[in-house]
């Protein structure tokens, strides 16, 4: 049969016939624009322009040309006026998050501003896992935050800018966004925080539903059961302090949100509020003259890295925190600057995935969230209290004010009436958390399989595994994979290999930038989490984690193994010995023997030296050309540890067509 005589092919093609009534003038909004002398003399013909659209978008003429002020968002999905989807959305993280832009951009009406909104939508790094789509995941964060700064540069009148964004990728790029547009005034607005279901699973832990299953942990019907009610409200964050609550965080403790913004449940009225507050504060800014440049300074990032450490916050802001400061032309942290915040600063706060009581991060946000935190680093000399806030006043002003608010004591005060909770069993006070022997956040072991570093959540390092000194020891045998699908078919005990076993060193290789984009591997790190002989089983990657990965696990390994670095030369059996110091947070991660012979490190290394790379080793074929692309680019700004920022100066420099006669952003 023709094709065109098809009834699939009418359906294309045929209309109805009342949908072929086509008008062809209008009379046009009714009114006048609200036009001067001088501004027909003196304005491009593009401002000009920009207010007949207005007009023409429905806007009331008179008023056309009120200050513009521009509301960004990572919104995804399209919902119907009930709530109901129409079209699915990436991820919970986006899908409410229009409203947020509502409450603000009506806000900015009711007080006299002209609001404009755009979007960039993000992808969900737990949508991807273990899928082609992760080695898109962290260079989407560079292209995003261009495309974002362009828009920002494409409204030419505006007078301030809002930034709402809340996960993993979408959030670090709207701040760079908004970092790189520093001579105006910004307010970044936090999405919030799902919340977990009455009865079930975190949003981490469900995620490992596939190998529980495999290994008998779970049946068909708990997993189906489980996964459904996951995601117990339809939008914010995972309930982990994973990326995206971590992002939230930092954005807070940097100075760039209204005070106790990060983890507000989503869709309740103390979220809605947050984005009218921060709507009148980005309204304020432009009255008084501010920008965002009198707010993000080098003793901002300073604190970020400090409510980081107590925080227990994701290894990802390694690459996020730098990537900021360097939109914002200031000094981007050094491993050395982050291993000594993280020896200063001790870990308050007890919530998913770290423990020691794996509490939701909306209990985090009850018990006072970062104000909160920041009373007790202030108790300790450990923050600058003269930086500046978008809300007008120096961050003392704002500790003193949460001290003694009525909102501080109400919301602790439901915390316990509500679940039972002590507040400071979330945020613990500094004495209580020494007590309970929660450890500072990270190290950055090294050795001859890391000669240039790599990163561990140190504290999330089961206990029961740790000697009494607080070391971490661990001596085994490597099993190498160059693909993460070959890994999890291990660890499931699928595949045709030997399965993973207590007591294996999982080597996961050629999974950095140049291999993979630097994917994220938490669908290993979750299952070894959650399967019984999990704990027993370290990882090895130059990849990155989740921040919501525990565990044993120690990324960013650098050089990455198709830079050149020994851990691309790694062999099933070589003997892998461990020690990460949890208390002086000091580790080495080292080749120490093979073929049934132990030797020392020192030995290791000549033996990596004179080995030629895994014979398997090599890009992923499916690594798309644009990741491929961001890869190398990434490498000229300073790569892992620089942030994987594109830095313009470096690169047109290595193309023989250097930046002149204009500003270059730093270079470490």
């Amino acid at each position: 049969m023709d094709w065109t005589e098809s009834p699939e092919f009418t359906a294309i093609v045929d209309s109805p016939p009342e949908v072929l009534d086509v008008a062809t003038r209008a009379d046009g909004p009714s009114g006048s624009l609200p036009l001067t002398d001088e501004m027909l003399r003196s304005w491009p013909s593009g401002d000009l322009f920009g207010l007949s659209q207005n007009a023409g978008m429905g806007w009331e003429p008179s008023t056309t040309a009120a200050d513009p002020f521009l509301i960004l968002s990572t919104q995804g999905g399209l919902r119907d006026d009930a709530g109901r989807p129409i079209a699915l959305g990436y991820h919970t993280g986006h899908w409410e998050i229009g409203l947020l832009v509502r409450a603000a951009a009506e806000e900015l009406r009711s007080i006299g501003r002209l609001p404009f909104a755009g979007a960039v939508t993000d992808p969900c790094d737990g949508r991807t896992q273990g899928t082609p789509g992760m080695m898109d995941s962290l260079p989407y964060r560079n292209d995003a935050a261009i495309v974002l700064r362009r828009l920002i540069r494409s409204l030419p009148r505006r007078k301030g800018v809002i930034g709402v964004a809340t996960c993993d990728k979408g959030a670090p790029a709207m701040l760079m966004a908004l970092a790189g547009s520093k001579s105006l005034p910004c307010v970044f607005v936090p999405g919030g925080v799902t919340l977990p279901p009455s009865r079930g699973e975190d949003a981490g832990k469900i995620q490992t539903i596939g190998v529980r299953y495999v290994h008998g942990e779970l049946s068909l019907a708990e997993a189906a059961d489980l996964g459904c009610r996951a995601c117990a409200t339809p939008g914010g964050g995972c309930q982990f302090l994973g990326t995206a609550a971590t992002m939230q965080v930092v954005a807070e403790a940097l100075g760039l949100t209204v005070p106790h913004a990060a983890l507000a449940p989503s869709g309740q009225p103390i979220w809605l509020d947050m984005a009218r507050r921060s709507a009148r504060a980005a309204s304020a800014m432009a009255s008084r003259g501010r920008s965002l440049a009198d707010v993000l300074t080098d003793a901002a990032v300073r604190n970020a890295m400090a409510v980081h450490a107590a925080f227990g916050g994701s290894t990802n802001l390694l690459l996020h925190l730098p990537a900021i400061a360097f939109s914002a032309g200031l000094t981007r942290p050094t491993v050395e600057e982050w291993q000594e915040v993280n020896r200063r600063v001790p870990r308050l706060v007890s919530v998913l995935p770290n423990g020691p009581f794996d509490h939701p991060t909306v209990r985090a946000f009850l018990a006072g969230g970062v104000p909160e935190v920041m009373l007790h680093l202030r108790s300790l000399g450990l923050i600058d209290e003269g930086v500046q806030t978008v809300a007008g006043v120096p961050l003392s002003r704002v500790l003193d004010w949460w001290a003694a608010s009525e909102r501080r004591c109400r919301l602790r005060e439901a915390l316990h009436r509500l679940d039972g909770v002590d507040p400071d069993d979330v945020i613990m006070p500094p004495a209580v958390a020494r007590d309970r022997g929660l450890t500072s956040t990270v190290t950055f072991p090294t050795g001859n399989l890391a000669p240039v570093g790599s990163v561990v959540k140190s504290t999330a390092i089961d206990p029961s595994v740790v000697d009494p000194d607080g070391v971490y020891r661990k001596l085994g045998p490597a099993r190498v994979f160059t693909r993460e699908r070959d890994a999890i078919a291990a660890i499931k005990g699928q595949g045709g290999g030997d399965p993973i076993r207590a007591g294996d060193v999982i080597v996961l290789i050629g999974r950095g930038p140049m291999g993979a984009g630097m994917e994220e591997t938490y669908q290993i790190t979750s299952a070894l989490k959650h399967l019984p002989f999990g704990k027993h089983v370290a990882v090895i990657t130059d990849a990155r984690f989740s921040g919501v990965s525990t565990g044993a696990c120690i990324g960013h390994v650098g050089p990455e193994a198709l830079a050149g670095g020994p851990i691309g030369r790694v062999r099933d059996g070589d003997l892998i010995r461990i020690e990460i110091d949890r208390t002086r947070l000091v580790g080495r991660v080292d080749l120490v023997g093979h073929d049934g012979e132990e030797f020392g490190p020192d030995r290791g290394a000549e033996v990596l030296r004179d080995r030629l790379p895994h014979p398997d080793l090599a890009p992923d074929p499916d690594l798309p050309d644009d990741t491929h692309l961001w890869a190398a680019l990434q490498t000229l700004g300073g790569g892992t540890w620089g942030g994987c920022v594109y830095d313009p100066a470096a690169i047109l420099a290595a193309i023989g067509t250097p930046i002149s006669n204009r500003h270059s952003l730093p270079t470490d």
